[in-house]
């Protein structure tokens, strides 16, 4: 059992911060009121609904992950994902082992920052965006460049969602 106490948002947000500046690549982390849908916190944040980009933890069968970058109103085609990748089981862990693997809350998760450096897997759609998406704490959302985020990361760009 941890006895560390969780980061404040302050302290996750200075994490997420320093990480992206090692990466020279530039954010903007923002206030964001709870919203009840997808359309709702795109309004909030003047987006389009695609706009909004899940970071999502997945776990492969060797007890590793990846991030998969899902634009809002796509969910990630599984089939697409495990062809890619090269592997037959992929999974969503469960909300305990995605913050152990990330060091954030679901909801919250991010690529910038991540105590682990998982590969990133980017939906094509968020190309040539500027986007939004987990900034580490609940009750705020990252701006970025999806460009710069992919070249940050390396990340691997391919066609892996599809509509929700």
């Amino acid at each position: 059992m941890s006895t560390t106490a969780p980061e404040s948002g302050e302290e996750t947000h200075a994490r997420v911060r320093d990480a992206a500046a090692a990466r020279d690549l530039d954010i903007e982390i923002r206030p964001r009121p709870a919203a009840k849908s997808l359309q709702e916190a795109a309004a909030l944040l003047g987006l389009d609904p695609s706009g909004i980009v899940k970071t999502l933890v997945v776990k492969r069968s060797d007890d590793t992950f990846l991030f998969a970058l899902i634009p809002g109103g796509r969910k990630i085609s599984w089939p697409k994902l495990r062809a890619l990748v090269g592997v037959n089981r992929l999974k969503l862990p469960d909300p305990d082992v995605a913050l152990a693997a990330t060091g954030y809350e679901r909801g919250t998760i991010v690529p910038i920052g991540s105590t682990t450096a998982w590969p990133v897997f980017a939906d094509e759609t968020i190309r040539g965006r500027r986007i939004a998406m987990g900034a580490g704490a609940h009750g705020y959302s990252l701006f970025v460049d999806a460009d710069e985020l992919i070249r940050a990361y390396d990340a691997t760009v391919a066609d892996i969602s599809e509509p929700e």
